[in-house]
């Protein structure tokens, strides 16, 4: 049997890995399983929760720590609670792990450079590194690799629905699903919680 009530999974990893894009594809499979489920994504909540905060470390440890608290409130409450921030520091991290009863982080792994090179619509790499974008995480401010995280995922070497597979997988291994089936397939309509691009049908676009 899966564990009853709420849990948080917790994905980080570097701007532009696959956070979003894997947390919004889990966000579908909780609610086939008829589970709540709310999705805290880290700009979203930039926008709303956390709006005036700047990038400095102290910063973006209130960041993190104020959505590690509202997850811990829902995950009480029988919330299945998906949280995608890039949370760059270790300590911040176990802060929030030591405050949920149910925390399962996901380590989204990809390299600055493959992301530079592929992943970086807006340029925002490229401008970091030519050193145009000062206190940008995995450039020149610091990103703390987890060092025992539940699941760790390799956007490098999977697809994102390889990446899904996996992570559903460990969540049946540790007790909190019945099924690792994927139970959403095709296209996905965008669930308006993470900063991922919409076409004009609301539904997700893919990533290449």
């Amino acid at each position: 049997m899966s564990r009853q009530g709420g849990y948080t999974v917790w994905f980080t990893g570097l701007s532009g890995a696959g956070k979003s894009t894997i947390a919004e594809m889990l966000y579908h499979e909780f609610q086939a399983r008829g589970l709540g489920t709310e999705i805290l994504d880290g700009d979203v909540v930039r926008q709303n929760l956390s709006k005036g905060l700047g990038f400095s470390k102290e910063d973006r440890d209130t960041n993190v720590l104020r959505i590690g608290y509202v997850a811990g409130l829902l995950s009480r409450n029988g919330v299945v609670t998906i949280c995608c921030p890039i949370s760059p520091y270790k300590d911040t991290r176990d802060a929030v792990r030591a405050q949920i009863d149910g925390f399962v982080e996901v380590y989204v792994f990809a390299t600055v450079e493959e992301i530079a090179e592929h992943r970086d619509p807006k340029g925002l790499y490229k401008k970091a590194l030519a050193g145009e974008i000062q206190h940008f995480t995995g450039v020149d401010d610091p990103y703390e690799a987890p060092e025992d995280p539940e699941i760790m995922v390799n956007t490098l070497t999977q697809t994102p629905e390889e990446s899904l597979q996996l992570v559903l997988t460990r969540l049946k291994e540790l007790g909190y699903l019945d099924s690792d089936a994927v139970l959403v397939s095709g296209d996905r309509v965008h669930s308006g919680m993470t900063d991922l691009r919409v076409h004009d049908s609301g539904h997700v676009v893919k990533e290449h």
